[in-house]
């Protein structure tokens, strides 16, 4: 069995420690080898860290102070029959009502010893294996909370749930996250698409400053004249400036069941990004059985998250022949579908659609997850299908959607990041 340890005092203790896992024979003293030292204290101590106390006794190395705390926070939640606010290493509290003043504090610690991204980690695995979603109703542990884009989907899954006097510290939560979500990719999707749409304005005479030279002199070597020194083109490669008219639109159509919260997070972010640009036209759906257009309230993105009902089933083909409707100019619109793919409505129907509007003009993009996250789960009939109409489904990351919407628009091949694990 192989076990990775992590590198640096205060993070010895990120990874989630396996439940029964006994510490490699090389880790303790060995015969003929140092029996004690730094290096040697340093490694059994990581490896404590690492295993808890339940597994690491063979390590005979004894945690305190700053450590001690750390494998507290850890076991709590790691620990077999683990529930933060516990006391005692196999003592836990039991019911998540009486354990909410505990878990706050809990939630304190791990912010206190552990890195954001970690804290982030464990904040999920709290959720996930000790039930606490429910504790997320209330103002002061959300508070305590360190927000994320998970944080984000799961706040939303409880929205019809959640009571008025927590409603407003969640809108402060998710504000936050979709504000540090704008800083991060809004300038660049913005440049990204400008040119892409200034390059897709081509003109056969171009302005002096819209000449791409390098392609001209390429064009033009045979005319090259010696004695001067110079080309003389005959023929200008170049392409024209967007007006400040609408040249795109984009509708963005995205899946709200309940696998899909971190897409519908970074969708509706950048539904707004897109909406601020003046030569895009922007429209976004969400849909789960049923079809909501959010696209007036485009230019809130929080006021759209609060818009969605994470859950339910999928009817895709029902979504499409929504967004089909809508489609005034096939050949200058692009449809970006965020879907898993696992079709509640009629298959065949589905695929008909996407079919005709390819047909039509319309640049058609399947995205089966924008997410920061590995390869999601998704039905991989209904993948190769669009694939053999030529809309391939991928995964796609939030760094890397501005360019895939930049080759959309210019109607080029998509940069589908490793197409083997979407066949």
């Amino acid at each position: 069995m192989t076990t990775t340890t992590t590198t640096g005092a205060d993070t010895a203790g990120a990874a989630p420690r396996p439940a029964h896992t006994t510490p490699p024979a090389h880790t303790g003293p060995q015969p003929g080898g140092p029996q004690s030292g730094p290096a040697n204290d340093e490694r059994l101590r990581r490896w404590r860290l690492v295993l808890g106390a339940d597994s690491a006794e063979g390590t005979g190395c004894t945690l305190t102070g700053r450590d001690a705390a750390m494998d507290g926070a850890l076991t709590a939640l790691y620990g077999a029959g683990g529930r933060p606010g516990g006391r005692g290493r196999n003592s836990r509290a039991a019911g998540l009502g009486a354990s909410a003043p505990s878990v706050a504090r809990w939630l304190g610690d791990i912010r206190t010893y552990f890195p954001s991204s970690v804290v982030q980690v464990m904040q999920r695995d709290a959720i996930d294996r000790l039930g606490l979603a429910a504790l997320l109703l209330e103002p002061e542990m959300l508070e305590a909370v360190e927000a994320d884009v998970h944080l984000v989907g799961t706040l939303l899954s409880l929205n019809k749930a959640m009571p008025e006097t927590t409603k407003e510290t969640a809108r402060a939560v998710v504000r936050k996250v979709v504000e540090d979500l704008e800083k991060r990719l809004a300038t660049r999707t913005r440049a990204t698409l400008t040119g892409a749409l200034d390059r897709s304005a081509k003109i056969s005479r171009p302005r002096h400053h819209d000449i791409d030279w390098d392609r001209t002199i390429r064009a033009n070597l045979k005319n090259y004249l010696p004695e001067y020194g110079t080309v003389v083109p005959e023929r200008l490669i170049g392409y024209g400036r967007a007006a400040r008219s609408v040249k795109k639109d984009v509708i963005l159509c995205i899946d709200q069941s309940g696998s899909m919260a971190a897409s519908v997070v970074y969708a509706s972010v950048f539904g707004a990004v897109l909406a601020s640009m003046r030569t895009l036209r922007t429209r976004l759906v969400v849909f789960d059985t049923a079809v909501v257009d959010l696209t007036d309230q485009l230019d809130d993105p929080v006021d759209v998250l609060f818009g969605t009902q994470l859950g339910g089933g999928t009817d895709i083909n029902r979504a499409l022949a929504y967004c089909q409707s809508r489609i005034t100019r096939p050949a200058d619109t692009v449809v970006v579908l965020i879907s898993d793919l696992y079709e509640g409505g009629i298959r065949n129907e589905m695929l008909k659609r996407v079919a005709a509007m390819k047909s039509s003009g319309v640049q058609f993009v399947t995205l089966l997850a924008l997410s920061d996250e590995g390869a999601p789960a998704y039905d991989h009939e209904h993948a190769a299908a669009l694939g053999a109409l030529g809309a391939p489904a991928f995964a796609c990351t939030p760094d890397l959607f501005p360019e895939v919407m930049a080759a959309a628009i210019e109607k080029r091949p998509l940069p589908v990041p490793d197409k083997e694990a979407h066949r």
